[in-house]
């Protein structure tokens, strides 16, 4: 056991902004750092790559989906270092905007993993956080609560529920279900949801933070911190190689929240742009989308 030793995961890490936030953290975090991914041959391949730059991660295979596989990770961790001090929840899906699927499957899978298998993913690793241990979701642009336009009483009311300061776990998981059976019979927008699985699934996950931060602050461990991210239009697959900037970039605001010092006033179950801007998540406005 590596009694005292400080550890960081980052899920969904073996490329794109996972694997960038795993090298800078391989940099600056003062513990091991635990590359993982679905495919171990993809993750020994991303490992090897960091290597050959001087940095040496840890590894273990990890797909959110699989609840075994969770439970897997979180013994090891448990058995090896005690506990866990940093959490990156990364991992995601999205499809294509060509993509040939129909919405209703679309929107079954993006939740399952990004909302779903997410949620379930902190519930089994929230237990072994240590005092002082950041959490970081990884959001979008489209994880905003804006991203729910309109000005029609459905709107409003959609906005308000997730918005408020007692919203619980139970109650936003019953809602990202309503999307779910919604987008089965294409009432989804009736409902004052997007035209997105993405986006829907980000929302949810910025939502579900400010509810995470709330316990955290009735912890009997001092200082556990979460935040949600916007880290960039980056190029990367997720994006189509389209984003403007680099994987390296849009591992810094997310980085940076990985390693908030102890006892910092803030941000606190915030929502964070890309530049660390923190920005309203209910009233907006959000930044230049980058």
């Amino acid at each position: 056991m590596s009694a005292g030793k400080k550890v960081a995961v980052v899920t969904g890490s073996n490329k794109g902004i996972g694997f960038a936030i795993v090298k800078e953290l391989c940099q600056k975090f003062d513990g091991d750092v635990y590359l993982t991914s679905r495919d171990e041959g993809r993750g020994g391949a991303a490992v090897e790559e960091l290597g050959k730059l001087g940095f040496h991660p840890q590894y273990h295979q990890l797909d959110i989906d699989d609840e075994a596989s969770a439970l897997r990770f979180r013994d090891h961790l448990q058995s090896k270092y005690g506990g866990l001090d940093v959490l990156v929840n990364n991992a995601a899906i999205a499809f294509k905007n060509a993509a040939p699927e129909p919405f209703s499957q679309q929107a079954t899978e993006t939740l399952k993993t990004n909302f779903f298998s997410t949620l379930r993913f902190c519930n089994i690793m929230f237990p072994i956080l240590r005092p002082h241990a950041r959490v970081v979701n990884v959001s979008s642009s489209a994880g905003h609560l804006l991203k729910i336009s309109g000005e029609n009483s459905v709107a409003i009311d959609l906005r308000k529920k997730l918005s408020s300061s007692e919203l619980t776990t139970k109650e936003l998981t019953e809602m990202i279900e309503g999307f779910v059976k919604a987008a089965q019979t294409g009432d989804h927008l009736k409902f004052g949801w997007p035209n997105s699985a993405y986006a829907t699934s980000k929302i949810g996950i910025s939502a579900l933070t400010r509810i995470q931060q709330r316990a955290f602050d009735n912890d009997s461990r001092p200082d556990i911190i979460v935040n949600s991210v916007h880290p960039g239009y980056v190029d990367t697959d997720m994006t189509s190689h389209k984003g403007p900037l680099t994987i390296e970039q849009g591992a810094v605001a997310p980085t940076w929240l990985a390693l908030l010092p102890p006892n910092v006033d803030g941000p606190k179950g915030g929502y964070v742009w890309y530049d660390k801007q923190i920005v309203d998540w209910v009233n907006g406005p959000t930044p230049t989308a980058v």
